[in-house]
């Protein structure tokens, strides 16, 4: 979920910290999300889980697609990112027992080099890339890591013919 920024450091993306109350990934920052429900579509299911989250009203928000689809490690989730964005700043609250907290981050901010660390972890030659955001009290990694690498790549045109317009 993208939306202008105030502070011209470019637009913001919604984040959340998981609640430590969760089973799997608690304490982590990611997107809203969660898992398909019967009959439902990528673009429904991310819908309906930022409502649930942080009461994001689906009739104020604008779908534009979908990020590369993934899979985790850990977890062993099948990822269907989808990038939407909102006019204006809608009122959120967290829902409590999922989300301890909500973060919008300019994408400035997370393109900065101070920011953003690349490791290798596993064996070479089995090895493999893993992305780290590091914010000023939270850091963001793994699937969500990856899914804003690529956001930020589009916004600069990296893996476009020419950049995201928002």
């Amino acid at each position: 979920m993208l939306r202008d920024g105030d502070g011209g450091d470019g637009p913001e993306v919604l984040l959340t910290r998981r609640s430590m109350e969760l089973r799997i990934h608690r304490g982590e920052v990611s997107f809203p999300g969660g898992r398909l429900e019967p009959g439902e579509s990528a673009v429904d299911a991310a819908l309906r889980e930022a409502w649930e989250e942080v009461g994001l009203d689906p009739a104020v928000v604008t779908v534009h697609g979908e990020l590369d689809h993934l899979s985790t490690a850990v977890s062993r989730s099948y990822i269907v990112p989808v990038v939407a964005s909102v006019d204006d700043r809608p009122a959120l609250q967290p829902q409590s027992g999922e989300v301890d907290r909500i973060l919008w981050v300019s994408l400035g901010e997370l393109a900065r080099a101070d920011t953003f660390r690349e490791e290798l972890w596993g064996t070479p030659p089995m090895d493999r890339p893993i992305f780290f955001f590091e914010l000023d009290d939270e850091t963001i990694w793994g699937a969500t890591a990856r899914m804003v690498h690529q956001l930020l790549r589009l916004a600069h045109g990296l893996d476009g013919p020419e950049p995201l317009a928002w």
